[in-house]
């Protein structure tokens, strides 16, 4: 069950931060929700709106993704502790890095590192590179599920924990990463992911004044902002995020019904910082 915040600090299973009369903002301990390919791992901060969770296949504010030169680390277990100060509300959720991605035509596994690397490479291509998302409009996640290849997740030897703090103090969510507690050894990014759903917020817009909606914004882009904002379409909710020094700040989205359904804006971070620090803005409250 989900508990309404209390002002004793304490471990929790899940909490229900009250913005406003129809905004909130929940956490778990859990990996809910259960959505789709990710339904087995960790999610960070979800928007509740008039009582609905608005984060379809979104993995929420402020979950880690780690790169290191022979896997990507995920999160499939936590811990969640709830702390009350001052006027601020503080959640602290600590990510066990115990997970990776392994995928399947039908029961088939595709557990080569080469296919892996492949993939990885097509990815990172994808991500880069303008001219081949204008030729392939399409994600490589969207045209591997087209293709009936499925992603499938499981536990293997964590690399660690990451603890992620979240303070909330009325419509402000001030978010402090710890990766002091990781292995160090073959590290190459990090990844703070901070995504909803695509069905409820469909508009993207920018300190330059650049409006996107739905498939403009395209699966991957690099944001060239002092800050930027996703909302629905009326611009009731949403959320806003700064750039921050020595990191990348990218807008995405996918929607393809039954199997992807996330929008964000996801920072990537040099494996050598210790701690990392941003802002986030919930708008409509």
């Amino acid at each position: 069950m989900t508990a309404t915040c209390c002002h004793e600090s304490s471990k929790i299973e899940g909490c229900t931060i009250p913005l406003s009369s129809c905004l909130a903002l929940r956490l778990y301990s859990e990996a809910k929700p259960h959505n789709w390919q990710i339904a087995d791992l960790q999610k960070g901060l979800i928007i509740v709106y008039k009582g609905v969770e608005a984060v379809g296949e979104g993995t929420g504010f402020g979950v880690p993704i780690l790169v290191y030169s022979d896997e990507i680390y995920f999160s499939g277990s936590s811990q969640v502790y709830l702390f009350q100060r001052n006027h601020f509300k503080i959640i602290r959720k600590e990510f066990l890095m115990d997970t990776v991605e392994r995928r399947k035509i039908g029961k088939v596994n595709l557990e080569s590192r080469r296919l892996r690397a492949i993939a990885k490479y097509q990815a990172e291509l994808y991500q880069k590179h303008r001219c081949f998302r204008f030729l392939m409009p399409l994600s490589i996640e969207s045209l591997s599920i087209r293709m009936g290849v499925r992603n499938g997740f499981v536990k293997t030897n964590p690399v660690g924990k990451v603890i992620v703090t979240f303070s909330i103090s009325q419509n402000r969510v001030r978010v402090i990463v710890d990766f002091s507690l990781l292995k160090r050894k073959d590290f190459k990014k990090i990844l703070i992911l901070n995504e909803q759903g695509a069905r409820y917020f469909r508009r993207y817009s920018d300190s330059n004044g650049m409006e996107l909606i739905d498939k403009q914004i395209g699966g991957w882009g690099e944001v060239d902002a002092v800050w930027a904002s996703i909302t629905d379409l009326q611009g009731r909710v949403g959320f806003r995020l700064w750039e921050v020094e020595n990191s990348v700040l990218s807008r995405g989205r996918e929607f393809l019904e039954g199997c992807l359904d996330w929008i964000g804006l996801d920072y990537e971070i040099d494996p050598r910082k210790a701690t990392f620090e941003y802002e986030i803005e919930i708008l409509g409250s």
